[in-house]
């Protein structure tokens, strides 16, 4: 997934806010997106970078 897509920006952002993720998570998520294809995967590879802090 491309960050620099308005789309995928808008998609960050509810993520962050339904799952209230805490700085950490949050950098941790950036540099997964560009590893991504599309919203599952990221979800998928931060549970396998955080298993203890990503529902």
């Amino acid at each position: 997934m491309n960050i620099n897509d308005k789309d995928v920006l808008e998609m960050l952002n509810k993520l962050i806010a339904i799952d209230r993720l805490n700085k950490y998570q949050i950098l941790n998520m950036v540099n997964l997106v560009s590893l991504s294809n599309d919203i599952n995967d990221l979800k998928d590879n931060l549970k396998w970078e955080s298993p203890n802090s990503f529902h």
